[in-house]
């Protein structure tokens, strides 16, 4: 299958991070089965430099690490810390999501696999701009296993996994929805064990290949008929398994106050890939902010856009893709 790319020149006036770093803005469309829209920033270098290619988490994350539910701006944030340190990067709106809607575009008919393809076609195009030298890939969340796979189909020269699952989704989400339930002082510890089960055989029925005909309502978001398809293209891939499968140099990064992705999942994925660099950071949370202890406060840092990036994230991120050579 062959793939359109179009670049839209569009530059928005440079201006100045600070008195050294001049930057420029292109907006870059690129024709992939429908249109696709993302964010391109370059600082102004007569050399060849880096870039790095973000891949936003599930559900309706835009290209700035934002949903309808939480505005954190945190892959926006990372943009801007690695263009003040000479890094270009690029994020995009994956399909459906932002200004990437696809009009006439069904939810039945989306599979985690084309998430692949699309980022796939975003590192053939930005491999192509002779400004660059080496690719990165920086997976946040489900946007790990996406760039994993991506890496594999399109050659890139660094991954990194930000927060990303060490395990199938199955046991992600059994792990998240147990989390949520027992958070709840109101909900009986017999409901819980009933939900988990439910769910439980569920999972395992799509990873199966099969229709999940009867489910109850309160699961309705995970096994609607026309998200099922999706669903069971997602459960058939290990990012555990995925993650040995690349030959670039790999860094894995994982906050200590995640409540989505643990730690544990770090570990998976480094004890998959011993060679990776493996760096947690004690007090990070989900959405790349330094949280506190309680789970309310790390809840709240979802949306609060002008918080800043964890301290050490900026300049870890920094020192991997400059070591890139």
């Amino acid at each position: 299958m062959t793939s359109k790319f179009t670049l839209l020149l569009l530059l928005i006036p440079t201006f100045l991070l600070n008195a050294q770093t001049p930057y420029e803005i292109e907006n870059l469309q690129l024709e992939k089965h429908g249109k696709l829209y993302g964010t391109l920033v370059v600082p102004v270098s007569k050399k060849k430099i880096n870039l790095v290619l973000f891949i936003a988490g599930s559900g309706p994350t835009n290209r700035d690490g934002n949903s309808a539910g939480s505005k954190n701006n945190s892959l926006k944030l990372l943009a801007t810390h690695l263009v003040e340190n000479g890094i270009a990067s690029f994020r995009y709106d994956k399909r459906g999501i932002g200004e990437s809607k696809m009009p006439g575009m069904k939810e039945d008919s989306l599979r985690f696999d084309d998430f692949v393809a699309d980022a796939s076609a975003w590192v053939k195009l930005l491999k192509a701009d002779k400004r660059f030298k080496k690719i990165i890939i920086a997976g946040h969340s489900e946007g790990s296993l996406i760039g994993m796979l991506a890496a594999q189909q399109a050659g890139v020269d660094g991954f990194v996994s930000l927060a990303g699952p060490g395990r199938g989704v199955d046991e992600l989400l059994v792990e998240q929805i147990a989390a949520q339930l027992k958070s709840s002082t109101a909900t009986k510890t017999e409901d819980i064990d009933i939900a988990l089960r439910d769910l439980r055989s569920g999972l395992d029925t799509l990873k199966a290949g099969k229709h999940l005909k009867n489910f109850p309502l309160y699961l309705s978001g995970i096994f609607r008929p026309s998200v099922q398809p999706f669903m069971q293209s997602w459960l058939q891939y290990n990012p555990a398994i995925e993650i040995t499968k690349l030959s670039m140099p790999v860094l894995i990064v994982n906050g200590g106050r995640d409540l989505q992705v643990g730690v544990h999942d770090a570990t998976l994925l480094h004890q998959a890939k011993p060679m990776a660099v493996l760096s947690i950071i004690d007090n990070m949370n989900h959405v790349l902010k330094d949280a506190p202890e309680d789970r309310a406060g790390n809840l709240s840092l979802y949306n609060q856009p002008d918080a800043p990036l964890s301290p050490t994230l900026g300049p870890l991120l920094v020192n991997f893709s400059k070591g890139i050579r």
